[in-house]
């Protein structure tokens, strides 16, 4: 499997992004897509994961602010963010898991949210 992130970018506070994270190969083995970022000088966290039938969940810091969405055939997951905030800056990147291993990530892209 590999995984091809893109849609990071700088917006203002409370502006939007969405993140975008393709997958090829192996799609068929992927149980779970997840979102993860790493906020500078700090520990990668995660921010939400959706699974194949549809399930989501998020990190409390985001709930409500973004959505985690994927399309019908499984090989695009989205990462819809919505009043962003400057703590929110951070590098995100997409993985995802054959339960129970890590079987990709994605290259990662920079989220800067600065006035």
């Amino acid at each position: 499997v590999q995984l091809q992130a893109s849609g990071g970018g700088l917006v203002q506070p409370g502006g939007s992004l969405r993140l975008s994270c393709a997958a090829f190969g192996s799609i068929g083995t992927i149980d779970i897509m997840v979102w993860y970022r790493q906020p500078p000088g700090k520990q990668r966290e995660l921010v939400a994961g959706i699974t194949n039938d549809g399930s989501t969940n998020y990190a409390d810091s985001v709930k409500g602010r973004f959505t985690i969405s994927r399309d019908s055939a499984k090989n695009t997951v989205w990462l819809q963010m919505s009043s962003l905030k400057p703590e929110d800056t951070a590098v995100y990147y997409c993985s995802a898991l054959s339960v129970p291993r890590v079987v990709a990530w994605g290259q990662g892209t920079q989220v800067t949210v600065s006035s």
